[in-house]
């Protein structure tokens, strides 16, 4: 098959929409994508500045609490450094509904489904106080940007980014002949957190051409890379180990620690054939299907490789490939394309999603828990599965049914005429059966409901 509009918004974007039209081709999707961010603009999150300023003042606060002079400076301390994490969670629940608002209003639903994609492809989980709602942000400054640009720059970006750094420990790694190390015996030692994801998860892939040499001589590399929590990232040549490293057959730095180096390797595992190959299988099994076409992921590698990682051009690969348009359901809806979607079918309004971290909480982010999807902290650095199979449990159905039955009308009490409802959330090819449980349902809310919790909402 080829192109199709409803199922471009559907497969590629973040559903169908009362006020939208899907995409009409393949051309005007990858020129919205590179044009300007309508939905950033209308609903900003900021880059990482607050978390800065957030993880300052909590430090000062831990300071007062330790060297505090009387049990009450140090309570005091304790209470600011509490406070400080309440305002800075308040903040970032307020970036959630940005971020939902973005996916329900905005026109271009193929760059948020895109900036998902890559975010957990790049995974980064905040290990607690402000750290906890830095996802968004991170994903402002280290992904969004780069949507459309080459693979090698995002990757880049997001090896200096203090997210990734504090996440994989790359602060504590020291060069164990770094002269840091060789003046303070105390300092960690060497910590492979970083190379070993990079080339596992973030470029050659499981299985890739790399043995433990490369990844210890990769993480010797990396050493240096560092972040101030006022300022953000910094290179420290005096962590870094000197002379060269031999990562995949090819020499790095030398005795002079820099940050080039350190750019030229991810540059060239960036363009690796493996790297096209491992990037080229996780675009198609996320957009397409569990076991996607051969041929599909051989076209997508052939021209990430032939274009040095341009995105764009193999999104294109995407979109053009004719086992993209598969007929039937695709993927499993993950829980936030579940109710991303639903907010699109619904036409809203930003006034209908609420605001104030103990609603979103209540309506979004505890539903969304119970679906097996806790926003921003997937289980591990290989984010969130995407087997069919994982999110198709009874537990996580019976979650996505209940907020189906209840969410619509709390969020918006005057909801849609069901009969317009079913064929704005599905389309023309709406099912028989579907069509006539939400005419046949005895209230509005009740019929919405069974739109969304039918098998054909479910998929992609």
């Amino acid at each position: 098959m080829r192109f199709d509009p409803e199922r471009a918004a559907i497969r590629f974007g973040c559903g169908l929409s009362a006020r939208h039209a899907p995409p009409s081709d393949v051309a005007g999707m990858l020129t919205r994508l590179q044009g300007q961010d309508h939905a950033a603009e209308m609903f900003p999150i900021p880059g990482f500045a607050p978390i800065h300023a957030s993880l300052d003042e909590v430090g000062q606060a831990v300071r007062k609490q330790r060297n505090g002079k009387t049990e009450a400076e140090r309570e005091q301390g304790q209470e600011e450094r509490r406070a400080a994490v309440r305002r800075i969670r308040i903040t970032g629940a307020e970036w959630f509904r940005q971020s939902l608002l973005r996916r329900a209003l905005g026109a271009d639903g193929f760059r948020e489904r895109l900036t998902q994609f890559w975010g957990d492809h790049f995974t980064a989980v905040g290990k607690g106080g402000p750290w906890q709602v830095a996802y968004l942000p991170y994903l402002e400054e280290a992904i969004r940007p780069h949507l459309s640009g080459r693979f090698a720059d995002m990757l880049k970006a997001v090896i200096v980014h203090p997210m990734m750094l504090e996440y994989l420990d790359q602060k504590r790694s020291v060069g164990p002949n770094s002269v840091a190390a060789l003046r303070n015996e105390r300092l960690s030692g060497l910590n492979e957190n970083l190379a070993r994801e990079v080339m596992e998860l973030h470029t050659l892939g499981a299985g890739g051409p790399y043995t433990q040499a490369d990844v210890r001589q990769l993480a010797e590399l990396l050493t240096g890379l560092n972040y101030d929590r006022v300022e953000g990232f910094r290179f420290r040549p005096a962590f870094a180990e000197p002379g060269a490293e031999q990562v995949l057959g090819r020499s790095y730095g030398g005795e002079t620690p820099q940050l080039s180096a350190i750019m030229t390797a991810m540059e060239d595992l960036a363009t690796h054939p493996a790297t096209a190959r491992h990037i080229a299988r996780k675009l198609a099994v996320h957009f397409v299907s569990d076991q996607p076409d051969p041929d599909l992921i051989a076209a997508m590698a052939a021209r990430f490789e032939a274009t040095g990682g341009n995105l764009p051009e193999v999104y294109a690969v995407l979109l053009d490939h004719p086992a993209s348009w598969h007929d039937g359901p695709g993927n499993v809806k993950q829980p936030i394309d579940f109710v991303g979607s639903s907010l699109r079918a619904l036409d809203l309004v930003p006034r209908h999603v609420p605001s104030g971290f103990g609603k979103l909480r209540r309506v979004f982010l505890g539903p969304m828990t119970l679906m097996g999807q806790s926003w921003g902290a997937p289980l591990g650095p290989d984010g969130w599965p995407e087997a069919d199979d994982a999110w198709i449990t009874p537990q996580r159905m019976a979650a996505r049914l209940q907020w189906g039955m209840t969410a619509p009308f709390t969020i918006r009490r005057l909801l849609p005429d069901p009969r317009e409802f079913v064929e704005t959330a599905l389309g023309r090819t709406v099912p028989e059966p579907v069509r006539f449980a939400a005419a046949s349902a005895e209230t509005r809310a009740e019929a919405v409901g069974l739109v969304l919790a039918s098998p054909a909402f479910q998929r992609m």
